[in-house]
């Protein structure tokens, strides 16, 4: 499984389909926007498209015509933009891991610089981080493509997709690993490690459960695994005499 935040929870309410239906967050739109700025609007047309279809037909099934159509361009035109399929799948997967990437970062940024209840904080920052399945749900269902039909995709197409995306969240956590080190808020041998660990007790915990938010898990159910998963990465990682 990998790793990759907005605030809204899997799922608030017990019907999947509306879930899954609802219109990005102002902050997934914003991001997105981020990253389309300067782009020709077909190629923007095209990408949302894209992301569309691959994330509902797959990587293997989907055709460039299902694109055009959905796009509402001509096939030609995706070529103008696009040497071919694999290139645009590459194209969305890279900016949908960029933009959860990033917006990760800056939810750790807010959540863990400055800590007041260490444990409340983590617990803060898991949740946030779950968000992201419902915020950014054409992204992890890519993601499930991905996982789905890893031997059909080249494997070139799938490190460019790792360093960018769970590679940079990985990254970003073990930094806070560091930090927490340096505050004398944790006891960390190994901040890669930890990162890991903290990562697979919250965010992976829902994550594999729900198919990246394909399976809605209730909001209560969510706050108490990722609780959880903080209380017990605190048994292992937490400073002696630490009073936060």
């Amino acid at each position: 499984m990998v790793e990759q935040t907005a605030t809204a929870p899997v799922s608030a309410t017990p019907d999947a389909t509306a879930a899954q239906a609802a219109p990005a967050t102002p902050a997934a739109q914003a991001a997105q926007a981020a990253g389309h700025r300067g782009m020709p609007e077909k190629r923007v047309a095209i990408a949302r498209a894209a992301r569309t279809v691959f994330g509902r037909e797959g990587f293997t099934r989907t055709s460039v015509d299902a694109i055009a159509a959905e796009a509402g361009v001509s096939k030609r035109t995706i070529y103008n933009h696009f040497a071919d399929k694999e290139q645009l799948f590459q194209s969305v997967i890279l900016e949908g891991a960029s933009t959860v990437a990033a917006t990760q970062a800056k939810i750790a940024d807010r959540h863990l610089r400055k800590i007041v209840d260490l444990r409340g904080d983590l617990i803060d920052f898991g949740l946030d981080r779950v968000g992201s399945l419902t915020t950014f749900a054409e992204h992890w269902a890519l993601v499930r493509t991905i996982e789905a039909e890893a031997l059909h995709i080249r494997p070139a197409v799938l490190e460019a997709w790792q360093e960018a995306g769970p590679r940079e969240t990985h990254r970003v956590l073990t930094h806070w690993m560091t930090e927490f080190a340096d505050r004398g808020l944790l006891l960390v041998p190994d901040p890669d490690e930890a990162a890991r660990h903290l990562n697979l007790l919250t965010f992976i915990a829902v994550a594999q459960p729900t198919f990246y938010g394909a399976i809605p898990m209730p909001a209560e159910r969510i706050a108490e695994v990722v609780a959880s998963g903080v209380t017990a990465f605190l048994k292992v990682y937490r400073a002696t005499g630490a009073t936060t």
